[in-house]
């Protein structure tokens, strides 16, 4: 049976404490092989949106025959879904892409390995200020992820719309100089989870918010000033799960994960292109 669970981003002095108490039962044996009349089960740490609900159509249309009892662990934040993972306390995680991942690895210390783009929730821009992106005129304020990997797919995303120049795939607001910035627009940096009340802040011209939290706030892409283009875009979320830590539920999940039925349900529930499959 599916048990979900929710944390908050508070929640991460709690997941550190349970380094002490060692990890999930699930993941201190590896398991060889399935078997649909016995499923075994998996335990996984997910946004809410949309990675929860891809999970659990996966859980309740495709798990039991293929061996598998998904239990899918919500986590609010980017921090402790990595945390739980690292020590243990869930088996995989599905909420991060690749540059978050890298820069994940390269600054705590984590030996993860992931598997193949699943979907992408593209980056976009609203304003409850302003109708149109040419409205964004001089100084104006910006409210901005303070996550360095995807702080440098906003700035990106505001270069596509001519409010930036030549902006690397590694910036940061407080790199940019008055040339790559000739608006001197004023950034507002905050955590990715809060960006939707910034939505709300008079001060504030433009939210660039997180696909997760634009579906959790119940805002559409259709809506916004910027969308961010899904062709060749390198930000598909995937699992992810410890180094050596694929045995055959995580195997099976990843292949589910891939499935037509799994792209079809992708498409179906968010038509508008809010979520893409990456397969």
């Amino acid at each position: 049976m599916r048990k979900t669970f929710t944390f908050a981003a508070a929640a991460a002095a709690t997941a550190l404490a349970l380094t002490a108490c060692g990890g999930s039962s699930a993941s201190s044996s590896a398991v060889e092989s399935l078997d649909p009349a016995d499923p075994v089960t998996l335990t996984v740490g997910a946004s809410p949106q949309p990675h929860a609900r891809i999970l659990e159509f996966v859980d309740e249309n495709l798990a039991a025959d293929a061996g598998l009892d998904l239990e899918i662990k919500e986590f609010d934040d980017y921090t402790t879904p990595n945390i739980a993972l690292e020590d243990g306390s869930i088996d995989a995680n599905y909420f991060q892409h690749l540059p978050y991942l890298e820069a994940q690895m390269q600054d705590q210390g984590y030996t993860f390995e992931h598997g193949e783009g699943v979907h992408i929730e593209p980056y976009a821009a609203f304003s409850d200020k302003h109708d149109d992106i040419s409205k964004i005129g001089e100084g104006a304020r910006v409210a901005i992820t303070n996550d360095p990997s995807n702080q440098a797919r906003a700035l990106m995303l505001l270069e596509e719309a001519g409010l930036l120049q030549d902006v690397s795939d590694d910036a940061s607001v407080l790199d940019l100089t008055d040339e790559q910035n000739p608006k001197n627009l004023e950034f507002v940096e905050n955590q990715a989870e809060l960006l939707v009340n910034d939505l709300s802040d008079p001060t504030v011209d433009l939210a660039i918010i997180n696909g997760n939290y634009i579906l959790q706030a119940g805002l559409k892409t259709e809506d916004a000033l910027l969308v961010e283009s899904v062709d060749g875009n390198p930000y598909a979320n995937f699992l992810v799960w410890n180094e050596g830590g694929a045995d055959a539920r995580v195997e099976k999940l990843e292949e589910l994960l891939h499935s037509d039925e799994v792209r079809d349900f992708i498409k179906e529930q968010w038509p508008n292109g809010d979520v893409s499959p990456a397969f």
